[in-house]
């Protein structure tokens, strides 16, 4: 089955004979999926813009459910579009409701692991970091996915996507287990058996449940009966594949039985990137989340792959072969100075030109250019008032010098490629 431009899209199965053909603007090619919230299609526009749209099960002709419904979609909406697929909006006047968001092509993450086997090394760890960068921009958010598994996340060209977050919370998560998918209920935490409270935890459950699905081929609680699966999760620890020591430790603890005891997302990313929990505030976690969204993607051959931060005395892990790339796609170059089996990262063998915009906005706080302005402007400062015995003059000339010095020491800096580039 092929797209518009006759390039193959993965998954993509002939519409049935009773499927619709058009939603609002977007003609309906074919069925990318289907489960127990409604059939997902692949939609193109007159302009031949492609975008995925989600028939919904469910009667909105209840005004309390459908505001319901359209608060959850629009919160949704607001999630930043860091390794997410962006809901772009939501149908709900027609006689079938459907929810529009982009389309991500690629497959999806259990397509690729019952096809090519489970996923290693660095691309097990972009996957963590892809994954966790979502769920952290979700739940900021204020969104929960509810339904995260390997089914939601579809591995772009760009990194993996998390897809379909906030429409399991917008339909309603108070169903009955024994009413929802079979394929979900090994990537529920145990608190949903218990009809308490949903919430960011849960998501943290789901996601770990789903890398370790993607390192070893099967959940960590088993697929089998659903009430063997729910005592599992209940009462009995994961049953994990091998994972490097530090991402193993991680997951574990987002296995927990007890919610409070599970890290938050954001916790989750950072320490995945090395990065020190403790050190929060809104710059940071900006900063976080991008660094996570480019780190998810391909790698650049400049910079080396941050490792998950192990526990004391734990090795650091060890890097395998790489996910096959979707049919009709590159495959990414080898990373020169990927991060090496004994934890170790070359220097890089040139240096990295990442573009004026940054390098003026680090060459603008970096500390010893800063200084260098500050010191030579009391030297002007001095200066003056030596010359003309004048407080006012000497505070001019020392202000202007100051000015002077940082301005052209910014620029030189910064057209050179500056000197505190660093990786």
């Amino acid at each position: 089955m092929t797209g518009l431009a006759g390039a193959p899209v993965p998954g993509l199965a002939p519409l049935w004979t009773h499927d619709p053909v058009t939603a609002g603007p977007y003609r309906l090619v074919g069925r990318l999926g289907a489960g127990g919230q409604g059939v997902v299609y692949l939609g193109e526009d007159d302009q031949g813009h492609q975008v995925a749209v989600k028939m919904i099960n469910i009667d909105l002709s209840d005004l309390r459910a459908r505001s319901q419904f359209m608060k959850e979609i629009a919160a949704a909406r607001r999630v930043v579009p860091f390794c997410t697929a962006q809901v772009l909006f939501a149908e709900v006047d027609g006689e079938r409701p459907y929810v529009v968001s982009e389309f991500i092509e690629g497959p999806t993450l259990y397509r690729h692991v019952r096809e090519h086997g489970p996923v290693t090394g660095n691309a097990l760890h972009r996957l963590a970091v892809g994954t966790a960068t979502a769920l952290a921009a979700i739940h900021r958010s204020d969104v929960v996915h509810c339904d995260l598994k390997p089914d939601n996340v579809v591995l772009g060209r760009d990194g993996p996507r998390v897809i379909d977050f906030g429409i399991a919370r917008a339909l309603g998560v108070t169903e009955t287990v024994t009413s929802r998918v079979m394929g979900t209920t090994a990537y529920m935490a145990p608190e949903r058996f218990r009809n308490d409270a949903v919430g960011p935890p849960c998501d943290v459950f789901a996601w770990a449940a789903t890398i370790a699905f993607a390192a070893g081929g099967r959940p960590p609680f088993g697929n089998d009966s659903l009430f063997a699966v729910m005592h599992r999760v209940l009462n009995e620890p994961p049953d994990l594949p091998a994972l490097p020591p530090g991402l193993d430790e991680l997951i574990r603890q987002c296995l927990a039985k007890d919610p409070a005891q599970r890290p938050e997302a954001e916790q989750v990313l950072m320490r995945l990137l090395g990065q020190d929990v403790g050190a929060a505030g809104p710059l940071r976690r900006e900063t976080v989340l991008q660094l996570g969204n480019e780190t998810a993607g391909a790698p650049t051959p400049d910079r080396p792959l941050p490792l998950p931060r192990p526990a004391s005395g734990a090795s650091a892990p060890a890097v395998g072969p790489e996910w096959t790339p979707p049919s009709g796609e590159r495959a990414t170059p080898p990373n020169p100075s990927a991060v090496s089996a004994t934890g170790e990262a070359p220097a890089p063998s040139e240096p990295r030109d990442d573009g004026w915009g940054r390098r003026l906005r680090r060459e603008a706080v970096d500390a010893g250019g800063i200084s260098t302005a500050i010191f030579l402007g009391s030297v002007g400062a001095a200066a003056g008032y030596v010359a003309s015995s004048a407080v006012d003059a000497a505070a001019a000339t020392g202000a202007s010098t100051f000015v002077v010095v940082y301005t052209v020491r910014l620029l030189v800096a910064t057209a050179l490629g500056g000197g505190s580039d660093r990786t």
